[in-house]
């Protein structure tokens, strides 16, 4: 009884017996291929709890993925064996942006961190899982030639073709977003090309009315974008503007107290929501007038100032960017509208629509002579602006 007892770990082993073991342990490795029932273990050295705990999530992940597929698949589902990732883009605070293919098509693929393992509660992760796919449903019958296109989603990255230098930073638990790639930058990165020569008047109002557009779409779908900024609009290889980045866009709430929250990026943000009240739509529209003043200068809003002084200014003050003395009044009048610190008195985003079509741009706006490119407003650096 007492050598079945060693043998079981009941006590140490003798010096002789662990010498055994490994010769034993040696032979066996140098015998390649080898039977499991041939195979000799160590019950004393096997730690039961790990087991069992690893065990539990393979049954946990095979029982999960097992219920997925049993689902019935929603249109916007797409094959991931078709997805490939190329390299990382961006990273952000809604989530990672790696340029790859579908189908043989140039996409973006937005992939979004469900949260580690075990950190959150069955309910919050179907609650999330619920919610997203919900938003996905409404993002993919879209379809207006300044709004990024959507391709498809998926509820999970398991089968996703990842190359193994970014493997390290892909999340274990992940969704995925994927759409049309636009290959020609930022809005932001175009207009900074400019800022010292400035775009002409009819340029200006031409990115204006695509962005316009674009929103006035979404806004008709019932969709707030809640992150206008220009650094979330992108340009095509011909210059034209799509609305990208819907990473905290959501559907309109029938309560605007259902839509409260600091929600988009300080320097566009509303008072509304920089106050943490109710808001709706409009909150869009005061963040396009920040965005029409940037693409009219080229410059950056508020530069010489810190968020926290913006934000405190913004609310308290009725702080806005200064309007150069050179911009056409009709145009000035569209921003002066757009960010009012009463969202009631904003416009709708098809009445800015309207107001911008209806610009004369044949001669500056009627206040730059097309004979004269030079623009007082920032002659001190050299800048200047023609029609």
């Amino acid at each position: 009884m007492n050598s079945k007892g060693n043998d079981m770990g009941g006590s140490p082993v003798p010096k002789e017996s662990q010498s055994q073991n490994r010769t034993l342990n040696s032979k066996v490795a140098g015998m390649g291929s080898i039977s499991s029932k041939d195979m000799i273990f160590r019950a004393d050295m096997i730690d039961l709890k790990t087991l069992d705990m690893q065990l539990e999530k393979h049954l946990s992940r095979v029982w999960s993925k097992s219920i997925e597929n049993q689902r019935p698949k929603d249109v916007w589902e797409i094959d991931l064996s078709k997805l490939e990732i190329i390299r990382l883009v961006a990273q952000g605070t809604y989530g990672t942006v790696y340029r790859g293919t579908y189908d043989n098509q140039d996409v973006a693929v937005k992939v979004l961190d469900w949260g580690e393992e075990g950190l959150a509660t069955t309910a919050e992760t179907a609650a999330l899982r619920a919610s997203f796919r919900q938003e996905v449903a409404v993002w993919h019958k879209l379809d207006h030639p300044n709004v990024t296109k959507f391709v498809g989603a998926s509820m999970g990255a398991t089968n996703l073709k990842i190359p193994m230098d970014e493997q390290n930073s892909f999340p274990s638990r992940a969704c995925c977003v994927v759409v049309e790639f636009v290959p020609g930058g930022t809005l932001k990165q175009y207009l900074i090309r400019f800022c010292r020569r400035k775009l002409s008047f009819r340029e200006v109002i031409k990115l204006a009315l695509e962005l316009s557009r674009g929103l006035s779409y979404l806004h008709s779908k019932k969709i707030v974008h809640r992150d206008v900024k220009t650094e979330n609009m992108l340009m095509t290889s011909d210059y034209a503007v799509k609305i990208a980045d819907f990473g905290v866009a959501r559907v309109e709430a029938q309560n605007p107290r259902d839509m409260t929250g600091e929600t988009g990026t300080l320097g566009y943000m509303a008072p509304e929501v920089l106050e943490g009240k109710p808001y709706n739509r409009r909150c869009d529209v005061y963040s396009f007038g920040i965005c029409l003043w940037e693409i009219y200068c080229c410059d950056m809003p508020y530069a010489d100032l810190s968020f926290a002084d913006v934000s405190s200014a913004v609310v308290r003050q009725n702080l806005r960017p200064s309007i150069p003395r050179c911009c056409p009044s009709s145009l000035a009048n569209v921003m002066k509208k757009c960010w009012d610190a009463n969202p009631a008195k904003r416009p709708e985003m098809h009445e800015v629509v309207k107001m911008l079509e209806a610009i004369d741009t044949s001669r500056g706006g009627g206040m730059i002579s097309p004979d004269d490119t030079s623009c007082l407003c920032f002659r001190p650096f050299g800048k200047v602006r023609g029609p």
